[in-house]
């Protein structure tokens, strides 16, 4: 099968629509047959995205990659600090 990447709001959805399926009687396996998802995929969705809407995980996921520019951001301030710094020492 195919790898893809599911969007949050895929994941929700897919998330409610399997409670439904388990809270109606189905097994796990079947029911992530049904999504076409992995049973590991499920339970790291559940995890990650248990109790969420839509808008939440949205909101998470806007804030990662805020937060990952930031930490890029500051990596190079901090490289660029360090050269400053050994230049001024004249050890280069």
């Amino acid at each position: 099968m195919a790898r893809r990447r599911h969007t949050p709001d895929q994941i929700i959805r897919k998330l409610v629509e399997g409670n439904r399926l388990l809270a109606g009687g189905a097994e796990l396996g079947e029911v992530c047959r049904h999504l076409e998802i992995a049973e590991a995929t499920w339970h790291r969705w559940v995890a990650q995205y248990g109790g969420m809407k839509a808008e939440d995980a949205r909101r998470l996921k806007q804030l990662e990659a805020e937060n990952a520019r930031l930490k890029k951001l500051l990596a190079e301030a901090e490289l660029d600090r360090s050269m400053l710094k050994e230049i001024a020492e004249g050890n280069f």
